[in-house]
């Protein structure tokens, strides 16, 4: 059964939706934080307990539509009166007679961003947990955690035009829209789309333009201000006996697909326009993944400026064993043992010692070359995962103002530390001088770098009330050193500090 983008018996829906108070706050409610914090393990007995004989319309809805259990019709009907049952079985919702039997999850997905809180209701396919076993090729996943990063990855500055490309259940174009005019979705999976359609009309935005087609195709021609996808980057070995989903497997030999949304992002940006997307990419012997990832940049036809940031490394055994049991296969059984071999089978024609995942943020410069290459691990835990789009919006505005400058205009600057950075000072038994220094960045990537008392000093003075080259001079006569080699030395790591967010000039200051 397929799903159907009825807008009259959407809104219905919505409405029966609102007036149950089916919200992530009052499901929690229903069934207590523990048994919240095990359904989100994939376990659901707790919160069948929780709502065992229940029949009010949040507990019936909850258990129909966030845990996937068949529920008595006239409690479906009780629960749903405007849209009714013949409503939803003609929305490809339920099955069944006495009994109504899901055929899609609808979760509400609560969210904070700049522009305020708020809550979506997300329609997607059964989970493994529902369905009882191995997923479908053709599965549309719901809200999951690479979707989750990739929202809160996205600069919330305003934008005329979005490119969702790979979208999967609309997510990501739901979040686009809220700080865009105009947003176009694409799919290889009619699935996929008839949900993104589904999900924008229960959301009440009926204006995102959803389109069939694989990576590029569906937009030749066309620019936009910004690009998002979270691409089927999984890589999957090319066998017959090796599911591929289409959720998250690109059909393309190993780090391909990625390499390809490098290759033909830069065509479809305006001139300052912003890609971001999620990726895997592959170590090979002798050459390293972030490396690799710089040579598809380099690789662009269209100059790109990029930051890319690997937040973690798997071994192939460790990667195949995560995907395997993403896809429903438990471990241990003959079928997780076949799958794993497969995957290490690939791994090894490619002598492939490691996989990466990381966050990408390219941007087409609006004139002349890039001046923006960074690539980095990030492996520390991020303080809040959703403030990180700002973030980013902060350091390209800080690259921007003062990457630049000469060194005469940076030592020019009055600077302030962020109001997150602490430091800390490490001190062995009896010392009178730290063995180490650290800062400390309390938000963004949640950075701690180690610094010199030079460094220290410097960090601790920026108050706004002295240039940085006055700063410096006091510290070289404090310390009885050479003002011009500490000034050499201090200002390429300050760099390093604006860009990084621990630094930022004054807002009485005007940059040169």
């Amino acid at each position: 059964m397929h799903i159907h983008a009825d807008s009259a018996l959407i809104a219905a829906l919505a409405t029966d939706l609102r007036e149950a108070r089916f919200t992530s706050e009052s499901i929690r409610a229903a069934w207590g934080v523990a048994a919240d914090n095990a359904f989100a393990r994939g376990t659901r007995v707790p919160a069948l307990r929780a709502l065992k004989n229940r029949t009010d319309a949040v507990a019936v809805l909850a258990r129909l539509f966030v845990l996937g259990i068949a529920q008595p019709t006239v409690d479906v009907a009780a629960a749903l009166p405007t849209v009714g049952i013949d409503g939803v079985r003609t929305l490809g919702l339920v099955a069944g007679d006495d009994v109504c039997a899901p055929t899609v999850l609808i979760r509400p997905q609560s969210f904070v961003d700049e522009a305020g809180a708020g809550e979506w209701w997300i329609a997607s396919d059964l989970d493994e947990t529902a369905l009882g076993g191995p997923l479908p090729d053709d599965h549309v996943l719901g809200v999951g955690g690479a979707s989750l990063t990739l929202a809160g990855l996205q600069v919330p500055t305003p934008a005329g035009s979005v490119f969702d490309l790979g979208t999967g259940c609309g997510i990501q174009a739901l979040r686009a829209r809220r700080h865009a005019d105009r947003v176009v979705a694409t799919d290889i999976s009619e699935n996929a789309l008839a949900f993104a359609r589904f999900n924008a009309l229960l959301n009440c935005v009926d204006d995102i333009d959803v389109r069939a087609g694989s990576l590029f195709e569906p937009v030749a021609g066309e620019t936009f201000d910004r690009i998002v996808s979270n691409p089927p980057f999984v890589i999957t070995p090319r066998r017959d006996d090796v599911p591929a989903y289409e959720y998250r497997d690109g059909g393309m030999q190993g780090d391909d697909l990625v390499a390809a949304v490098f290759a033909g992002v830069g065509e479809h940006l305006n001139p300052g326009g912003i890609a971001q997307f999620l990726g895997n990419w592959e170590y090979r012997w002798g050459t390293d993944g972030l490396d690799r990832v710089r040579s598809w940049v380099e690789a662009s036809p269209v100059p790109l400026e990029a930051w890319v940031i690997e937040r973690e490394q798997l071994d192939p055994a460790e990667y195949a064993a995560l995907w395997i049991r993403d896809g429903g296969t438990v471990q241990g059984t003959d079928v997780h043992e076949r799958l794993l071999d497969a995957w290490l089978d690939d791994f090894s024609h490619r002598n492939v010692t490691a996989i990466g995942f990381g966050y990408v943020l390219l941007r087409r410069p609006v004139e002349g070359e890039p001046t923006l290459r960074r690539f980095e691990r990030v492996v520390t835990p991020i303080p809040a995962e959703g403030t990180i789009g700002a973030h980013l919006a902060d350091m390209l505005a800080a690259h921007d103002a003062v990457g630049g400058l000469n060194d005469d205009d940076l030592a020019a600057l009055h600077l302030v530390a962020a109001p997150d950075v602490t430091e800390k000072r490490h001190y062995l038994p009896g010392a009178e001088d730290p063995t180490v220094i650290e800062l400390n960045q309390g938000s963004g990537f949640g950075r701690a770098l180690s610094v010199d008392p030079d460094l220290a000093a410097l960090v601790g003075a920026c108050d706004g009330e002295l240039s940085l080259q006055q700063i410096s001079d006091a510290i070289a006569h404090l310390w009885e050193v050479d003002p011009v080699a500490l000034r050499a030395d201090l200002l390429p790591r300050v760099r390093e500090l604006i860009m990084g967010g621990f630094l930022r000039v004054a807002s009485t200051q005007e940059i040169p």
